[in-house]
């Protein structure tokens, strides 16, 4: 048992490059996630399918005032969004059980959610380009949210970040 917590301290034996080690489950992941190498650092990138690839491409430019790359894809610059929105801005990877209705009307099991700098301008943008919004924006404390759908149907959130306030958990 851990002395201080009383919650019983798993002890284990392995054998790696660094050869035969004894070590509790805690010191291990300690030794693991403090490794420089060996970590996932984002997602680097999102790759889909579509029925007609130049109208997609089109919609995203023309519609949320994407600039596509030579391959007619799109190249978000990490360095861009944490320079507006330092500690606000970040990816989220996250599971959704398989009953969830977040991604409706959309009949895909997943969306995409785009950070923007100004979600006012890039939702009257897109607005006048035809697209509907599918629900009220909303604001709250991490971020103003709107939702469209693209041309193949998929649900696109788009998220203006808002920094957290100073002494508050980002």
């Amino acid at each position: 048992n851990d002395s201080e917590s009383g919650a019983p301290t798993v002890t284990f034996c392995y054998e790696s490059t660094r050869g035969v080690n004894y070590a509790s489950w805690e010191q291990e992941r300690e030794s693991l996630m403090s490794d420089e190498q060996g970590k996932v650092l984002g997602v680097g990138g999102v790759f889909f399918s579509c029925e007609d690839r130049d109208a997609t491409v089109a919609w995203y430019r023309d519609v949320l005032g994407m600039d596509p790359n030579e391959y007619c894809g799109f190249d978000f610059i990490h360095a861009d969004s944490a320079a507006r929105f330092p500690t606000g801005a970040r990816t989220i990877f996250g599971p959704f059980s398989g009953d969830t209705d977040y991604f409706a009307p959309s009949k895909l099991p997943f969306m995409m959610n785009l950070i923007v700098d100004d979600l006012t301008a890039v939702a009257a943008r897109a607005e006048a380009a035809g697209a509907e919004q599918l629900q009220p924006r909303e604001d709250t404390d991490y971020g103003n949210f709107a939702w469209f759908l693209d041309p193949d149907g998929r649900k696109i959130e788009l998220w203006e970040p808002k920094e957290p306030e100073e002494g508050s958990a980002a």
